[in-house]
């Protein structure tokens, strides 16, 4: 555990666990977009063993012992449900796990029982943690979300010792994929920049709506072709869910068209922020989800 570099302007209880809350207007975030993620968290904050272990596989597969291991304390920045912090528990030392929304409040019921992580209510911007205090740092599906995304990854470098690492997830560009799967995505754009703006529980149905109508027959689409072409499968739109759960499909419809705030970066211009951020070894993940990368400080 690490101790706080100021003090908290309040404490909020969450089942007889107090969570130090240090948000601040100065917090590098949209207001709009913290809102929808906490509700959205709230709503899809649990997580079987199961569910945990095969999603944090897919985005952990580049974490090797020598960045990552019992010595290591860590900070999970964006925490979100708690679910990557809860996997790696029994890979590090400890975990430091932060999130500006009311997503502390499933992150505290999902992680109580490993002992060896504690939420707080903190941000990018009002990190409440003194510079390299961490040996492994990791954001995963939040900077793309930010106002500053150069601004975020270079706070969350300067959070990471010397010769420690940081991993993050960011939206990718679409810059491996065919024109005609970029235009579905455009298209799909404008949908989400309406649903978005609605209020919660409409934004809830269309989601839900879009998960029906939309995924599924993607994900039979790609069942379908997986039968004659593993190659082929991979080229089909959305056919990263083919064996995702219906909960995954739903959540991730939610956040991916009822999130008010979306940025997408391609590799160069990610390997540009991390150059720009001071770390080095850079190296990506040649699987979905694009792009999660390491570097080292």
């Amino acid at each position: 555990m690490i101790p706080y570099n100021r003090k908290p302007h309040g404490n909020a209880d969450v089942k007889g666990t107090a969570v130090a809350d240090f948000t601040s207007q100065h917090i590098n975030a949209d207001s709009k977009t913290v809102e929808s993620f906490g509700e959205e968290w709230n709503r899809f904050g649990t997580f079987t063993e199961a569910e945990i272990q095969r999603a944090g596989e897919q985005y952990f597969d580049i974490v090797t012992e020598n960045m990552l291991n019992k010595n290591s304390v860590c900070l999970d920045i964006g925490c979100g449900s708690g679910r990557w912090s809860k996997f790696i528990s029994q890979r590090a030392g400890f975990v430091e796990a932060i999130d500006p929304s009311e997503a502390v409040i499933p992150a505290v019921k999902l992680t109580q029982s490993c002992g060896n992580v504690r939420v707080t209510r903190a941000g990018y911007g009002c990190i409440p943690f003194d510079k390299e205090s961490f040996d492994f740092v990791f954001s995963l599906g939040v900077v793309h979300h930010l106002p500053d995304t150069q601004g975020a990854i270079t706070e969350a470098a300067s959070m990471v010792k010397k010769n420690g690492w940081l991993l993050l997830y960011i939206y990718y560009s679409l810059d491996n994929r065919s024109g005609l799967y970029k235009f579905i995505f455009h298209c799909s754009n404008f949908v989400r920049l309406v649903i978005s703006s609605m209020p919660q529980g409409l934004k809830n149905f269309f989601c839900d709506f879009i998960a029906v109508t939309v995924y599924l027959p993607f994900v039979a689409l790609t069942r379908f072709v997986r039968l004659f072409s593993e190659a082929g499968s991979k080229k089909v739109p959305l056919s990263y869910y083919a064996d995702k759960p219906w909960k995954v499909i739903r959540n991730d419809s939610l956040d991916r068209f009822g999130t008010p705030l979306e940025k997408r970066f391609s590799k160069k211009e990610i390997t540009e922020m991390l150059d720009n951020a001071g770390m080095k070894d850079i190296c990506f993940s040649d699987n979905e989800p694009y792009w999660h990368v390491v570097a080292r400080k």
